[in-house]
């Protein structure tokens, strides 16, 4: 559906986006991760030829940015940080408006302003000024107006981006709502919005690809060192935490032990090995050596804010302003 090859973008002398490539699949929902200042925003700006690349080529069901932006854009819906949104109007007025810009039929807008306001629970709104919608219905109503031509692709940029909890829980629920139908490519800052959402993750750092994989198998990359769940039960009565601690703290090649849990006579810890150095089978023996019971012992994955910061390290860097034309491009 989307097919990006040796894609770039320079501003002056800063390369925004450097030479990167990579491909969405129908109907997937792919995170698209980078630090502030990474190219994501510039990149999300050439898919939906609001840009131009200064190189490279991307492609969007099947038509190049570049030769046929309008095709493009009939199959796109783009929902920026900022929702662009006239709060003078009220939201079936606005949503009106985008159909017909977008080109929907006169004798299909109505049921098409309708199916979008259902979609995204806009009907307690429906004659409201947009200038008196909370933040969550704004975002909402920055939807709507991204899927009422019902594109293949939907490109958002932060969606989630300053609401309260039960309104980031309301959006991502719209989202999952929205997958089976559309190839999305969602960025965000919240990563446990990608853990809950996305099948894939594309991540950059300095305008470069660093990582394009599925969240599974971004999160069992190998880490270098071991870290490992350890679940433990006494055999005669509950264990006492401090000594559990203390002994696998004592084990030959453990660097830290943290506990996490207890519950029903059983106590919960994270083990981390020193680089190199295999812990499981000193840690299985230690626990029954001491008289408990082994619960459980397994390896734990990385966590995804883990990979993202492992990827992403760099030195700190002063920001780059951009051309008046492209402000904001290189969030």
């Amino acid at each position: 559906m989307i097919k990006v090859e040796g894609l770039a973008k320079r501003y002056a002398r800063t390369l925004a986006v450097d030479h990167i490539s990579f491909e969405v699949e129908k109907g997937q929902i792919v995170g698209f991760l980078g630090p502030n200042g990474a190219g994501k925003t510039t990149t999300m700006r050439v898919l939906t030829c609001f840009l131009p690349p200064s190189a490279g080529k991307a492609t969007v069901a099947g038509f190049d940015v570049m030769d046929h932006p309008m095709e493009v854009k009939k199959r796109i819906g783009y929902l920026p940080e900022t929702p662009p949104l006239y709060p003078e109007m009220e939201v079936f007025e606005y949503l009106t408006f985008v159909g017909k810009l977008k080109g929907i039929a006169s004798s299909e807008i109505g049921r098409r302003v309708d199916e979008a306001m259902s979609r995204c629970a806009l009907g307690d709104v429906r004659t409201k000024l947009i200038d008196r919608l909370s933040k969550g219905y704004r975002q909402r109503v920055g939807i709507a107006q991204a899927i009422i031509h019902n594109p293949d692709v939907l490109i958002l940029d932060e969606p989630t981006s300053g609401l309260d909890p039960r309104q980031i829980i309301e959006i991502r629920d719209l989202l999952k709502a929205l997958s089976g139908e559309h190839t999305i490519i969602l960025s965000t800052h919240i990563l446990s919005e990608v853990e809950q959402n996305c099948e894939r993750v594309i991540i950059i750092n300095e305008g470069k690809l660093v990582a394009n994989d599925t969240y599974v198998n971004l999160t069992n990359r190998p880490r270098g060192f071991e870290h490992v769940a350890v679940e433990v039960e006494a055999t005669g009565g509950n264990p006492n935490p401090t000594d559990v601690q203390q002994r696998l703290e004592q084990v030959s090649g453990v660097s830290r032990v943290v506990m996490k849990d207890s519950r029903n006579g059983r106590l919960g810890f994270e083990v981390e090995g020193l680089p190199g150095r295999q812990i499981r089978a000193d840690l299985a023996r230690t626990v029954v050596n001491s008289g408990w019971s082994l619960a459980e012992l397994r390896i734990l994955g990385a966590s995804l804010e883990d990979v993202f910061l492992d990827l992403t390290k760099s030195e700190a860097k002063p920001e780059t302003k951009e051309s008046p034309s492209a402000k904001g491009g290189t969030q």
